[in-house]
């Protein structure tokens, strides 16, 4: 089977269903990011999901950067 698809092998085949969970889309200032917890409601920004280019010049949404989670 052949994906076509812009999504990371990790999201459509995650190791393991623990590691799936801890990941969510969320929006912060009107950008779409994919976000993983790392525990103390801080979570790590894992890829920015944006079509607008001005969106990755941003560094308040640069991929690796801590941000606070707060689950609802």
């Amino acid at each position: 089977m052949i994906l076509y698809t812009t999504v990371p092998e990790e999201l459509i085949f995650p190791s393991d269903q623990e590691a799936f969970q801890k990941r969510h889309i969320i929006e912060m200032n009107g950008i779409s990011l994919l976000i993983e917890e790392t525990g103390d409601n801080q979570c790590q920004i894992v890829r920015v999901l944006s079509t607008n280019p001005n969106h990755y010049l941003l560094e308040s949404v640069f991929p690796g950067q801590k941000v606070p989670f707060f689950r609802s």
